[in-house]
This record gives structure tokens, sequence and C-alpha cells, in this order.
């Protein structure tokens, strides 16, 4: 048996582990590196065709993203990932070839008119998403399958992103048996909609993410609702939009169900009937996923709205923009209101529209909600950046700038302990942490 480190084991993104058993080459993710990278990723142990099978831990790019790429380079084996990974997979990869094929045409572009031919060429095309994704096989929570001769695994929900897990692995090479967990990014606690992650209690090895290893989160955890509220209000009465650079799959759920009860609780009764607009395809997608595994993801508290007959991310004034068309015509609305838009760390898609449109705007809030990568233009802002360029222009940041700290999808220093101590049972095990 080998274990093998290739990503995200001295940084947070680009998340991949190699093991082989017998002769069997397994992956443990096959993330894509976002924002600045310090460190150098090894080279891939193997060939990609040499893969037979890949188990996915949760959907966010960053452990899912260079899949395609596999592809590309000659895998043609099963990815295994629960039913909810399996699902936001399929939007996910669509929706990162787009991106990897837009933004090459564009660098291309500007390559010409410097002078320079040499063409520049998308790390995936659309196309190897598609192959790839007919490669997922999806796979219940809590039961025990057999993956390929000595090697069994269970899918247990960590409570991180909608369909995420940690995973149990049972490999068997002759005589000798071992049981390696992987705890995929372990969610926080009493997060909306979302469970808590779930204890494994036996093990003879732990390797586990560490992001926030280091660190407790600010705030006391309390549901960030009146902090929000007054946000929206102090914008609204200098006239200004909302901007929230959002991950379309995880956070914008999250945010809706908080706008969805200032809204129900009628928390801003002079601005009751302000508009919020999710302009992001791909969030739009997410959240219809989200519905459609309720049943298996939600919490208690969100099928007790549900069993009311309220959906928890829903409510009136909610406009969600799908074309081009409509992402612009936000554009040239004056009225103050809610842009939820992707990407996250503001370095892809539509939310690069929105700053550009408000960022230089005194009477504007840009409002993040989620993790900003070193050298991510979200980071940059969020550290008092003066101007910032986007499509290549200088765009003076005049906007208000704010961040709610108490919203996190990971656990802490003290989330990630606690999740460890279901292994107290286990004796002998060895825990290996990467960030």
């Amino acid at each position: 048996m080998v274990l093998q480190f290739v990503g995200a084991d001295h940084e947070v993104t680009g998340s991949c582990h190699y093991l082989q058993v017998g002769n069997k080459s397994i992956l443990i993710d096959c993330g894509m590196r976002q924002g600045g990278m310090k460190f150098e990723n090894v080279p891939m142990p193997v060939p990609a065709s040499k893969i037979d099978f890949v188990i996915v831990t949760h959907a966010h790019i960053d452990h899912t993203g260079m899949l395609p790429k596999l592809y590309k380079d000659g895998f043609r084996g099963q990815v295994a990932a629960t039913e909810a990974t399996a699902s936001l997979c399929d939007i996910m990869l669509h929706d990162s070839a787009h991106i990897q094929t837009m933004e090459t045409e564009w660098r291309n572009k500007k390559e010409k008119r410097i002078g320079n031919e040499e063409p520049y060429e998308a790390i995936y095309t659309m196309e190897d998403a598609m192959n790839l994704i007919r490669l997922i096989a999806p796979y219940e929570y809590g039961k025990i399958y057999t993956l390929c001769e000595g090697v069994r695994f269970r899918f247990t929900d960590i409570g991180h992103l909608l369909g995420s897990a940690s995973v149990e692995l049972w490999l068997t090479e002759g005589r000798t048996e071992k049981k390696i967990v992987f705890s995929g990014d372990i969610g926080n606690k009493d997060q909306p909609l979302l469970k808590d992650p779930a204890f494994t209690d036996t093990a003879d090895y732990v390797v586990m993410e560490s992001t926030y290893g280091d660190r407790l989160h600010e705030g006391d955890w309390a549901p960030p609702v009146e902090e929000l509220a007054d946000i929206l209000r102090d914008t609204f009465s200098r006239g200004g939009n909302v901007v929230i650079p959002s991950f379309a799959v995880g956070r914008t759920q999250v945010m809706l169900y908080y706008l969805r009860h200032i809204k129900q609780n009628n928390m801003l009764p002079e601005y009751k009937n302000f508009p919020v607009y999710v302009d992001s395809p791909l969030a739009v997608e997410a959240t219809e996923i989200f519905v459609e595994n309720e049943k298996e993801c939600y919490d208690e508290e969100a099928l007790d709205l549900i069993r009311k007959g309220i959906n928890p991310i829903t409510f009136p004034g909610l406009r969600l923009t799908i074309s081009t068309e409509e992402s612009k015509a936000i554009l040239e609305d004056d009225d103050p209101k809610v842009i939820i838009s992707a990407s996250g760390m503001c370095d892809a898609g539509r939310i690069k529209h929105h700053l550009k449109h408000n960022l230089w705007r005194p009477d504007s809030t840009i409002l993040f909600v989620g993790y900003q990568s070193a050298g991510s233009p979200g980071r940059r802002i969020l550290d008092g950046a003066e101007e910032i360029k986007i499509f290549g222009e200088p765009v003076a940041v005049k906007a208000k700038i704010e961040s709610l700290k108490t919203l996190s999808g990971h656990a802490d220093k003290n989330g990630l302990l606690e999740w460890l101590e279901g292994f107290i049972r286990s004796y002998g095990g060895a825990v290996i942490a990467v960030p």
C-alpha cells in the first residue's frame, strides 16, 4: 500500500491524494489550485491512463476542478461521489470548462494585439468536461461499497457542502487490512440548511484537512442576520447596492436563507420590498439541486420549514438571472438592490462586471461572505487595495468594504479537534493533517 500527497498539503486549494492498493491506483479528489501559489504540487505518480478510480469528497472546484484535465490526459476509470455531489459536479465542471474556454479566448485576443501569435491552450475543453461527467457514479451515504478487489469504502456526511463527505477506506493486500479515513473538508456546526459533521469512530490512519487548524473563528457564531440587516439598511439609505461576491454552490444558498429570514421577519420595514438578484446561472442551477436533495442533506431546522410549506431559500423579491441580457439589465437599474454573483473570490464570472460598476461608488457596499485566497482580487480588495484592475482597466475602490466574519464552511481549531475525538476508541491510529 502506498499513500502519496499530490496537492493541498502546504496550501489550501488543489486537493489531491494518491493511493496504490495492489495493482490499483486511486485518487482522493483531483482539485484545481486557486489564488496565489507559493508551493509546487508534486507530479502525478502515474500517468492519468493508469489511474483506475477517483473518489470525490465534495464538488468544490478545489477538489474536482482538474478532473476534466485528468480525462484529457487519458483517465477512463470511475469517479465515485455521493448523489448530491454527482449532481453538483455536472453543473460545476460544465461551468469551469466554460470559464477556461472564455478566458483562453480573451487571453489569445490580448496577445494578438501585442503581436504574440503563439496561442494559449485551455486547460481543458467543454468536451473533456462532458466526457468526464459521464464517468461519475453516485453512491448513497452510510453504505459500505466494494470499489474493486481489496478496496471497500463508505461516505459519511461531513457538513461542509451539499453532498460533502468524509471517506472511509478499507484496504486489503494479502493478509493485511488497513483502514484509512480522508476527512474531506470538515464543516461547521449549526450552519443553515446542512447537517452537522458526523463522526467516524475507528481508523488506522486519518488524513484530515486543517484549513483553520491554528485558528478560532471570530464572533459568537450566532446567525448574522442582524449584522446583515444593518449593512443592507446602511447601504440602501445611501442609495447604493450591496454586491455580494459569493460561491455559487453553498454560500449563495446560505445567503438566500438569511435574506429570506430578514424579509419574513420584516427586519427592514423601511425597505421591505428590496430586490435580490442572483446573477449566476451556476448558482441558479445549484439552488435547484439543493431543493432536489433536501430530504437527504438538509438539517432538521430546514426540514421543519419545508414541512410547514416554506421553501428555506426563496422569497418575494428574489430574481434569478440566466441570460446575458438579464445580467446587463441589472447594471442599468438605479434602484438599491442586493446582487449575489460568482465567483466568490472575484477572479472570474459575472461578479467582475458588478464590481466594475460598483467598486468606485461610495454609496455601494461590497460584502464578502466567504474565504478569499491569497493573491485573489477579493483578498486584495479586503486587504485595503485602493485600486484593482478589472478586464485590464484600473477601477478605484471607493465603495464600503464589509465582511461577515461569522460565516465559514470550515470547522475551526475546536471543530477539528471535536471531529478527531470521534476516533478516541481507535487504538494506535495515526493522524496526518493537511491544510
